[in-house]
């Protein structure tokens, strides 16, 4: 019985060893994956807006921090919601703001979960940037001075990838614009394994698998190449020629899987972080706008 006793006793020790092992594991997945969470350094008020600071209620009980900002005099104006990258906020965002506010749009510029004001969770995911997008996309819905009916999605890197799989399942949304989108996530990990030089396998295989099943979805299933298709509103690609964290020829693979979906694709010179090249073409992306948001 003593025998018996001690191999249980060795059995369980080991048992939780490995347990601890994998834990300790997963957490370093979790704390090599996590966003930096980038304070503003300014606001709207900064380029002479007028706007308001909101809360906006999202999944799992927690609240976005957003700066509305509106059209004045206007009863129905088209609205663009505008959510950052990973690891960004809204106020990198805010390079925008002034030429859409000219262009008569009222927008809202929002930090995903994790991100600039807004509260914390227990991890930020492309899916969990969708969620945040919806709930701003139904919180702007209901603004006075806003048409329900005219309200565009834009987004940038991982945000890029959460509005079009926003717009994928939500088709109140009117139209898209993405801006330096990846294809498809794993591409995007695998970038993340050889940049830690990190061997696909075994290593990058179970992180790959770790991460999928941590936020509940498939990356195939998530990844732009595969939600472009099921929208059926105006989308708007942009992306920059020197993007070297998202490879140009992503942006056309995932032009070349649109199917019936009515997409556009704008290149332009620059990076996959400076806005400072979009800004020159954002005649192109406000002509865009207001030829899809166009009342009807």
């Amino acid at each position: 019985m003593a025998t018996t006793t001690g191999l249980f006793a060795a059995f369980a020790a080991g048992a939780a060893a490995l347990a601890g092992g994998r834990a300790a594991v997963h957490w370093g997945i979790r704390k090599g994956l996590a966003a930096p969470r980038v304070p503003h350094d300014t606001d709207p008020a900064a380029l002479g807006l007028g706007f308001d600071t909101v809360r906006i209620a999202t999944a799992n009980g927690k609240t976005l921090h957003g700066w509305f900002i509106p059209v004045p005099g206007s009863a129905a104006a088209p609205a663009v919601v505008v959510l950052h990258g990973w690891g960004g906020n809204a106020a990198l965002m805010l390079p925008l703001a002034r030429p859409l506010h000219e262009a008569g749009f009222a927008t809202l510029f929002v930090d995903a979960r994790c991100h600039g004001a807004s509260d914390e969770d227990s991890f930020a995911s492309l899916p969990r940037f969708a969620e945040d997008v919806e709930h701003a996309f139904d919180w702007l819905a209901t603004r006075a001075g806003v048409d329900p009916r005219r309200i565009a999605l834009l987004g940038h890197s991982v945000g890029a990838g959460a509005v079009l799989l926003a717009a994928s399942r939500r088709p109140q949304v009117a139209a898209v614009v993405s801006v330096a989108a990846f294809s498809h996530p794993a591409a995007m990990m695998r970038r993340w394994l050889a940049a830690k030089h990190l061997p696909e396998r075994p290593v990058g295989r179970y992180i790959l698998d770790y991460v999928q099943r941590t936020i509940g979805h498939r990356f195939d299933d998530i990844a732009p190449v595969a939600t472009v298709s099921r929208i059926r509103r105006p989308v708007l690609l942009v992306h920059g020629e020197d993007d070297e964290v998202v490879p140009i020829d992503e942006a056309h693979q995932i032009f070349a899987a649109r199917g019936e979906t009515p997409v556009e694709l704008i290149t332009v010179s620059g990076d996959h972080e400076s806005f400072a090249d979009l800004e020159h073409h954002l005649g192109s992306l406000t002509d865009f706008l207001r030829r899809v948001l166009a009342p009807r």
